[in-house]
């Protein structure tokens, strides 16, 4: 009997690939007999490369090897290649179509994910919201192997093992944490404005932590030459911040770092799941976005999300959309001091 091999395809953002993580984890504990293959850019390898023994990936760019139909394809006859036996698309894309209507047409069992647009519009509309929590992507990517016949329970704890992936490979790029009583992450970047905290108002959390902490150590995440500058003024002003990017190298690298810390700072964004996936606690700053959506980080409480209660919230679910007052009051609105004490209860 031929052994069941599931595909799993998810591209797109960092933090929706790695929403997937405890989902995959789950899965596959639970159907030790399957085989399991993830399919994503590339770099998204650390991710899943660890998680269980049955669990594999493979990392294609579809804007430059598999670019447009030709390259698709070309991408198509790789996969079936493989032998799959099922497959579950995590994306529901254009791309992702055409690669599931392949799979349709030479019979292959394929489901897709449901995004519930309907819901998501209702949420964000201007008039007559209807504030109502959507299911989480979490539950999403469940749903769609329960509808190829894998019902699965989500259960995850961490990427790494309880207390963090041992500091050896990183201790001599950061240091050692006992040289510090507190090691506090701060994310202060995402990719639209609408979830973007002013970012005056972020260093001024992180004067206030020192203040308080003169000890601890603050660690900046963040990527993109733009952002990497801000830091790099922030850290010469500051000399207990570190600059992430200029300090370690390698994705994995800051993964075992984020799993040391005692406290992350982070967006609505991918390092607020990336901590998440190391069972680091995350307070979030949410503006145009809303956790109703369904993209809060993995086994973070309610309590750790900040958040200003406004009629027009949420504008938007990825937080691309013009400010329709035109000063978004739903991140100037938040008081630094309000997030340092919420920061404060995982440092005392």
């Amino acid at each position: 009997m031929r052994t069941e091999h599931i595909l799993i395809i998810r591209f797109s953002a960092l933090g929706d690939v790695a929403m997937m993580v405890p989902v995959v984890s789950s899965f596959a504990r639970q159907y030790p007999h399957l085989r399991i293959t993830v399919l994503s850019r590339s770099f998204m390898r650390p991710l899943f490369e660890n998680i269980a023994p049955n669990v594999g990936f493979m990392g294609a760019d579809l804007n430059k090897e598999y670019h447009g139909i030709k390259g698709l394809n070309a991408l198509y006859r790789r996969l079936v290649a493989k032998n799959f036996t099922a497959v579950a698309d995590m994306h529901n894309v254009l791309r992702s179509n055409y690669l599931r209507m392949r799979f349709n047409a030479d019979r292959y069992r394929v489901e897709h994910i449901n995004k519930n647009r309907r819901g998501r519009r209702e949420l964000t509309r201007k008039d007559g919201k209807k504030l109502v929590q959507q299911k989480s992507s979490f539950e999403k990517y469940a749903d769609v192997l329960e509808r190829l016949g894998y019902p699965v329970e989500l259960k995850f704890d961490s990427l790494f093992p309880s207390g963090g992936c041992p500091m050896a490979e990183i201790e001599s790029a950061v240091g050692n944490k006992e040289e510090c009583r507190q090691w506090i992450g701060v994310a202060p970047f995402a990719a639209h404005a609408g979830k973007v905290y002013p970012l005056e108002k972020t260093r001024e959390v992180i004067e206030m932590l020192l203040g308080k902490y003169p000890s601890a150590r603050i660690f900046l995440f963040g990527g993109g030459e733009k952002e990497v500058g801000i830091m790099d003024e922030w850290a010469a002003a500051m000399p207990q911040c570190g600059v992430v990017p200029r300090l370690l190298h390698g994705f994995r690298n800051e993964l075992i770092l984020m799993s040391h810390l005692d406290v992350m700072l982070s967006m609505d964004s991918a390092n607020m799941h990336l901590a998440s996936l190391v069972a680091t606690p995350v307070v979030s700053i949410w503006g145009a976005t809303h956790p109703f959506a369904g993209f809060n980080g993995w086994n973070q409480p309610w309590e750790n999300l900040i958040q200003t209660d406004l009629p027009c919230r949420p504008c938007s679910i990825f937080g691309n959309m013009p400010c329709h007052r035109g000063d978004y009051a739903c991140l100037n609105g938040i008081a630094p001091e309000s997030i340092v004490a919420r920061i404060e209860d995982f440092l005392k």
